[in-house]
C-alpha cells in the first residue's frame, strides 16, 4: 500500500515534503515565544495565534507538490520529527495526531481545485483550516478549555491562518516566477 502511495511522488516532491516539514518544526520554537510576548499579557494562548506562521509551511508544501495527500504526508513527517527530536511543544505519540490532522485539513481544502490550479483562497482557507484544526485538536487532547474560550481561540487561529495562507501564496507565486518548481 505505502509503496503505491509513495510512487505518486517524485524524488523532488519528497525532498520538498522533507524540507517544508523540517522548516515548519524549526520555525515553531522561534515564532511561538515571539507571539507570546504579545499574547501573554492579554491572556490569549499564543499557539493559536502563532500557528498561522508555522502552519503555512504545510500549505506551502502541499501547494508546491500538488499531489493528493501531500499535506497529510507533511503532517506525518512533522509529527515524527517532533517525537524524534523532542522539540518544543512535544506531546509524545499524540504529536502524530496533532500534526497529521492539520495536514489532512489542507488536503481537503486543496481537493476543491480545478486541475491543481490553486488560488489565493486555497492557500488562505488551507492554512486557516490547518490552524483551526490544530487548535481544536490541541484543546481536545491537552487543554480542555471552556467553550467560550475555545471560540475566542479558534477565531484567533482563523485570523492567524488567513495571514499564514497569504504568506504561503505569496511565496508559492514567487517560486513559480523563478521557474524552479516541477510542472
Amino acid at each position: 500500500m505505502e509503496r503505491r502511495f509513495l510512487k505518486n511522488y517524485s524524488v523532488f516532491n519528497l525532498i520538498i515534503i522533507a524540507v517544508v516539514s523540517a522548516l515548519g518544526i524549526a520555525t515553531k520554537p522561534i515564532v511561538v515565544p515571539l507571539v507570546h510576548i504579545i499574547t501573554g499579557p492579554l491572556f490569549i494562548p499564543g499557539g493559536a495565534v502563532a500557528g498561522g506562521f508555522y502552519m503555512f509551511w504545510v500549505v506551502l508544501g502541499a501547494g508546491i507538490v500538488k499531489r493528493t495527500g501531500s499535506g497529510t504526508l507533511i503532517g506525518i513527517v512533522q509529527g515524527i520529527l517532533v517525537i524524534a527530536i523532542g522539540t518544543m511543544g512535544t506531546h509524545g505519540i499524540m504529536s502524530i495526531i496533532s500534526y497529521t490532522l492539520p495536514g489532512i485539513a489542507v488536503d481537503v481544502i486543496f481537493l476543491f481545485s480545478k486541475n491543481k490550479k490553486f488560488t489565493s483562497l486555497h492557500y488562505v482557507f488551507g492554512c486557516m483550516a490547518a490552524n483551526v484544526t490544530g487548535t481544536l485538536i490541541s484543546n481536545i487532547l491537552f487543554f480542555r478549555l471552556p467553550f467560550v474560550t475555545v471560540i475566542l481561540i479558534v477565531s484567533a487561529a482563523a485570523l492567524s491562518g488567513t495571514v499564514g495562507g497569504l504568506i504561503a501564496y505569496s511565496i508559492s507565486k514567487s517560486l513559480e516566477k523563478l521557474n524552479i518548481l516541477e510542472k
